[in-house]
């Protein structure tokens, strides 16, 4: 990744978001490139044009998402880092895909679940990234979840009688 120049990191505020987020600005920290931390959003209903009031809350709600995951990731802006944060509207992948088009730009994405349900559901901005993009692209993995819940409560123990 040498010339790397512009980093930019996709964002959805899902759990997934935050190791890539955090990759990213160690990457941003190693190669010193500002960081560019994108959340793109689509109304519930794109194919319609609702009231300007109701557009501003979803933009305002997609700014929310973007500063509650930088907050998990860092409590707040990343230290030692030029960063730019960036909410548009659009369909996820295509607006990383199209913003990370220069040369030196790297994309740094949550690779998202595997599974049958979440390809069904269109969820595919990272299969779309690493398809489309003009520029390299690192998927992050998700975290692992334990099999099973973790729990405080004692386990119970056979009395005798």
């Amino acid at each position: 990744m040498d010339g790397t120049r512009r980093i930019f990191a996709g964002i959805s505020g899902s759990p997934g978001s935050v190791p890539a987020l955090r990759h990213a600005a160690s990457l941003a920290r190693k190669h010193d490139a500002p960081l560019i931390v994108l959340h793109a959003w689509l109304p519930p209903d794109s194919r319609r044009l609702p009231w300007p009031e109701l557009r501003q809350l979803w933009e305002d709600d997609a700014w929310q998402r973007l500063w509650d995951t930088l907050d998990r990731a860092f409590g707040g802006l990343p230290a030692g880092i030029t960063t730019q944060p960036v909410v548009l509207r659009g369909k996820p992948g295509k607006a990383l895909a199209s913003l990370a088009c220069q040369p030196g730009d790297l994309l740094v994405i949550g690779a998202g679940r595997p599974g049958l349900l979440l390809q069904r559901l269109g969820c595919g901005v990272s299969r779309y990234c690493l398809a489309h993009a003009c520029c390299p692209v690192l998927a992050i993995p998700p975290p692992r979840w334990p099999s099973r819940p973790f729990s405080t409560a004692p386990v119970p123990t056979p009395s005798a009688g």
